[in-house]
């Protein structure tokens, strides 16, 4: 029988504040770029850094994921209360739903824009377009409803994050557990 790990590992550490960073810079992006002048030159590259930026938040999410079902995280402490336990579950969830769905939720909506703009990863890999979004009849309408699911979901992301992290650093600050530090990279 194997004994449970005290410390995420090091390639969960990593992944994790990589999202994260990436994550906070899509946010940042979102907001910026939806403010500019509409076609102005500023806006295009937002708009293409954010699709390369979360075309890599799905790709690092789905390994991620797969390494988070291939490695047992750490328990969580004994001391928290059931119900504390079942909303950490499902705030995980929550951020494991939203990095994975937003990605495909952008991607979708840039398949159904009626601008047609292709996206090139980083100025260097062309993603091509959905096939059925890109190729609808009329555009606008699914294009309307993907920007306002997108526009929720990055207010659903930020809520869900203001909790997560809130309750790293209550478990850190208050409580005093390692809840925090063993997602912590270790520095020697």
């Amino acid at each position: 029988m194997s004994v449970a790990p005290t410390r995420y590992t090091l390639v969960a550490i990593l992944l994790h504040w990589l999202i994260a960073a990436a994550i906070l810079a899509l946010l940042v992006m979102g907001f910026v770029m939806t403010d500019q002048t509409p076609g102005s030159h500023l806006q295009f590259v937002l708009y293409q850094l954010h699709k390369s930026v979360g075309i890599t938040v799905l790709a690092l999410s789905l390994v991620r994921l797969a390494w988070r079902l291939s490695h047992k995280p750490p328990a969580l402490p004994a001391h928290m209360p059931p119900a504390e336990q079942l909303l950490a579950h499902l705030g995980h969830f929550a951020l494991y739903g939203l990095m994975i769905g937003m990605p495909l939720e952008g991607w979708a909506l840039v398949s159904a824009s009626v601008w047609n703009i292709p996206t090139v990863l980083y100025g260097v890999i062309p993603l091509p377009h959905l096939p059925i979004l890109s190729t609808l009849a009329d555009k606008k309408p699914v294009e309307d409803v993907l920007k306002l699911l997108h526009s929720a979901a990055a207010w659903v992301m930020i809520v869900t994050l203001v909790g997560h992290v809130g309750a790293a650093l209550r478990h850190h600050v208050l409580i005093k557990d390692d809840v925090l530090t063993r997602m912590l990279p270790r520095w020697r």
